[in-house]
């Protein structure tokens, strides 16, 4: 049985009968048993999916309506919410907050028969970007243990391309979905702001952050994107997508296509040599399959990481004000505190990084700052819109890599902080704009994954989709061994 198998060859193989359920989910679970010790993408597993697997496999065999994912074992980041099962958010404030309700991205899953095989690692609130910054420990990158598998869906990537699981849902608040699938060599989607509900997410930064799928292939995440997307009366930012199928003509190829090549994010002074080298590999390709590849810049783009950093920190401080061990929070007896030193000894518990935002978070939009930092930082975003708007009236897609480096050495970056959140520099933009982006497995460098990012205009998902499918044709990468 090859668990590295696709959804939807999954999918006809249950139809097929060349496996139960239950099987491929027991597979599944001593896949987990023997590398996850090692890798530890999961922080959490489902008790009863066993129990759901037998109850799938009963239903196919008395040929009642199963939905569309036939039981396929489907991670989730420990920031969203499934009934009955602990959410975490990879933090000791939240160690035994048990999810009162199922989000409506995992809940759409689930009522197509997926399988919700456990929860997954990530950077803490989902502040990060290689996973160093969980509580419970660094999830491992499959391709060499001794490097990040980025963040902050680290473990939700690691999961997918150990085969653990089929595919996983991620959160992508600055590039949090597409730079672990670049590092583990994956598919990371991106989705226009608004496509997917944000309901049981745990927020970080509400204006930015977007769920999304996180699969083997391209296809995978069309198929993915299919159930989760959609209007939900429950998120008043979603957008209503008029049921599109995303996996129709999904083949249809990019000839005569125009895509700008980011000049900003292709600078050869900012990339890694076999970075370089990749994306330029990645242009050739593009114009083999018909496209027509130019240089465009994003002048705005120079600031948008200064500017993401503003707006998620301010929003972050926000967000996280009701972590008071009040309303959330953990046995610490308040006996002998004054009301805000009982606050702060219990937000002790937060990681240096979440500590860090929040407190940036409470400083740029404060009086006499926020003009200078916070209102900038807005202005930014409103004139990168507007840029993005511009370029898209003559391109049809804009590429670059998807990060300007290969992954890293755990350690290597975390005291460096400025050099740390450049590594976000590729990724930001789609967050600030709402532009829909993907990551695509390209190559294998030394050992380690390089992922081009394709990005294209809001609610254009079916042709960014296409054009993902077919630079994806153009690769033939080796499996993970692990």
């Amino acid at each position: 049985m090859n668990l590295g198998i696709s959804a939807l060859n999954y999918v006809n193989s249950i139809k097929n009968g060349d496996f139960t359920v239950e099987e491929f989910i027991e597979k599944s679970f001593e896949r987990i048993k023997k590398v996850d010790d090692k890798l530890h993408a999961f922080l959490s597993f489902n008790d009863i999916a066993l129990e759901k697997a037998k109850g799938i496999d009963r239903r196919i065999s008395s040929n009642q309506k199963i939905g569309q994912c036939f039981g396929m074992p489907i991670s989730v980041k420990d920031n969203m919410c499934v009934e009955g099962t602990k959410t975490t958010c990879a933090s000791k404030v939240l160690e035994n907050f048990i999810s009162p309700y199922t989000g409506t991205a995992v809940s759409r899953l689930e009522t197509e028969d997926a399988i919700i095989i456990g929860k997954t690692n990530l950077d803490e609130f989902a502040m990060g970007l290689s996973t160093e910054f969980s509580a419970y420990g660094s999830s491992k990158n499959p391709w060499n243990v001794d490097y990040v598998p980025g963040g902050s869906s680290g473990g939700s990537a690691v999961s997918v391309s150990a085969n653990e699981c089929i595919a996983s849902l991620g959160s992508d608040t600055g590039g949090s979905i597409r730079n672990p699938a670049s590092f583990c060599s994956i598919v990371g989607l991106k989705p226009t702001y608004g496509l997917v509900s944000r309901f049981g997410l745990v927020s970080y930064a509400n204006s930015l952050e977007q769920i999304g799928p996180m699969t083997k292939t391209v296809e995978d995440s069309a198929f993915l994107l299919n159930i989760i997307s959609g209007i939900d009366h429950n998120d008043n930012t979603t957008i209503d997508n008029k049921n599109q199928d995303y996996l129709k003509d999904i083949d249809a190829g990019i000839a005569g296509k125009k895509i700008g090549v980011v000049t900003e994010m292709t600078n050869p002074n900012g990339l890694s040599t076999s970075v370089l080298n990749a994306t330029n590999d990645a242009i050739k390709k593009f114009e083999d399959l018909g496209a027509n590849c130019e240089q465009v810049s994003l002048g705005m783009s120079k600031y948008a990481v200064a500017a993401y950093y503003t707006i998620t920190s301010t929003e972050a401080g926000s967000n996280l004000a009701r972590y008071d061990n009040i309303r959330y929070g953990y046995e610490f007896d308040s006996s002998g505190f004054e009301f805000n030193s009982y606050i702060s000894q219990a937000r002790s518990k937060l990681g240096p990084e979440v500590i860090r935002r929040m407190i940036l978070g409470g400083f740029v939009p404060s009086a006499g700052h926020a003009g200078k930092y916070f209102l900038k930082a807005l202005k930014v975003k409103s004139k990168l819109i507007t840029e993005i708007n511009n370029i898209f009236k003559k391109f049809d897609y804009l590429i670059s890599p998807t990060v300007p480096i290969q992954p890293f050495k755990f350690g290597e970056k975390i005291n460096d902080p400025v050099s740390f959140m450049l590594v976000d520099f590729n990724t930001v933009t789609a967050n600030l704009t709402g532009i829909p982006a993907i990551s695509v497995p390209f190559k294998i460098e030394d050992g380690l994954p390089i992922g081009i990012q394709i990005m294209a205009n809001h609610m254009d998902e079916h042709s960014l989709l296409q054009a993902a499918y077919a630079l994806e044709k153009t690769v033939s990468l080796p499996e993970v061994e692990i």
